[in-house]
């Protein structure tokens, strides 16, 4: 009897490979599944059909999650202002948990014996997948061809091309990962410390002869809600600025950090949108939440950013980080200004009901309404006391 597998598939090389060798190799009856969390059109999600049809499987079925990402994950993400090493805002990470809980809750629906991902063996996703099938569908066998034969992507190249299968290979030197809150990129610069990715690897460049711009974008309790004097749902909104802002080549880097199983690791990505609300959102927290509430935050979300990054998004503490969260943002309403040009933002400002810069308090080195010069006095003597008293110790020793 022909088992049936459940594959994990996005139209990329390393996928397109596993749907061949599974079907034909091993003879599985092979399922492919692939997951929207935004990073797909139509049009593109009917090419990726095709490509799934022509190489062969059993079945293919395209599931959108755009709307659960971004109300259990991107949420919480801009919330918590979340940039792994002050750099990356966890553009796959993030969706690949979301896409992996998808693919094991289908496996377990047709009643899979086996469900597959293209993985290799050296970066995070296998972690991130292999953790939520073992928690999700326990007794459904894993299979990982990528991972487990040590492939090259030449290496998969060669063997496609002996079945046949005929592309445009010259692209696949670049490992391309779309999602709503960001692309990453990674290719053979971003295997050594000193390489940089040319302008080419990225899937969008800057339109010539644009002209800078402002936007303003409205949040209501820390959701972006508005673009340009548009209402608009979130992940609509995330769309819409990502389209308009990568005509600018805006929110481009290179991430490096420490991966999942202890090896240093660099990848490009641009991220657009998503870098622009991190930081209109933070802008916005300066002005509207206590001295306290910030450092809170900024506590645990490194926390909850490093618990996401490394898959670990069915741990019961990320329900009690998102629950802080989810308060923190009860008075994150008003609307932020950006100015865009070509590669570069800048935050010009905001304006918020719950501005606590309110002139009625004073203003920052101008004047003081709320206090007296004699109570800063008594106060900067008090507030001062340990450190004199610890100086005035040891000087005279």
């Amino acid at each position: 009897m022909t088992k049936k597998l459940v594959l994990a598939f996005s139209g990329g090389l390393d996928t397109s490979y596993c749907a061949k060798y599974l079907s034909e190799d091993l003879g599985y009856e092979v399922h492919a599944v692939t997951v929207n969390t935004g990073g797909f059109t139509n049009a593109e999600l009917k090419k990726i059909a095709q490509r799934a049809t022509d190489l062969g499987v059993s079945s293919y079925k395209a599931i959108d999650k755009t709307k659960d990402y971004y109300e259990k994950g991107i949420k919480f993400l801009l919330f918590g202002n979340v940039l792994k090493n002050n750099t990356y805002p966890l553009s796959v990470s993030a969706e690949r948990v979301f896409q992996a809980v998808a693919i094991a809750e289908f496996a377990k629906e047709v009643n899979a014996d086996a469900v597959a991902h293209g993985s290799t063996g050296a970066g995070n996703d296998q972690v991130r997948f292999d953790m939520i099938f073992n928690t999700i569908c326990p007794k459904i066998e894993i299979i990982t061809p990528i991972r487990d034969q040590k492939l090259s992507r030449e290496a998969e190249i060669e063997y496609l091309k002996q079945k046949g299968v005929n592309d445009d290979w010259a692209k696949a030197a670049y490992s391309i990962n779309q999602g709503l809150w960001g692309t990453s990129v990674g290719g053979k610069e971003t295997l050594i410390s000193h390489g940089y990715l040319p302008e080419e690897a990225y899937p969008y460049q800057l339109q010539q002869g644009i002209t800078p711009t402002t936007l303003k974008i409205a949040f209501a309790k820390g959701q972006p809600v508005g673009l340009n004097g548009k209402t608009m749902q979130p992940a609509e909104l995330i769309a819409a600025l990502d389209i308009f802002a990568n005509e600018y080549a805006i929110g481009r880097d290179t991430h490096v950090g420490d991966t999942i199983i202890g090896i240093k690791g660099r990848v490009g990505f641009v991220a657009a949108a998503a870098t622009i609300l991190i930081k209109a959102h933070h802008l916005l927290e300066k002005h509207v939440l206590t001295k306290h509430q910030l450092i809170i935050k900024d506590q645990i979300s490194i926390t909850y950013g490093n618990l996401v990054h490394e898959g670990h998004f069915l741990e019961p503490a990320l329900r009690d980080i998102e629950a802080l969260l989810e308060h923190s943002q009860e008075k994150v309403t008003g609307e932020v200004e950006v100015y865009l040009a070509p590669y570069r933002f800048q935050v010009l400002g905001i304006k918020s009901p719950n501005d606590l810069m309110n002139s009625k308090f004073g203003s920052y080195g101008e004047m003081n309404l709320g206090w007296s010069g004699e109570d800063v006095k008594g106060f900067a003597k008090i507030f001062g006391n340990q450190s004199k008293m610890y100086s005035q110790l040891h000087n005279d020793k």
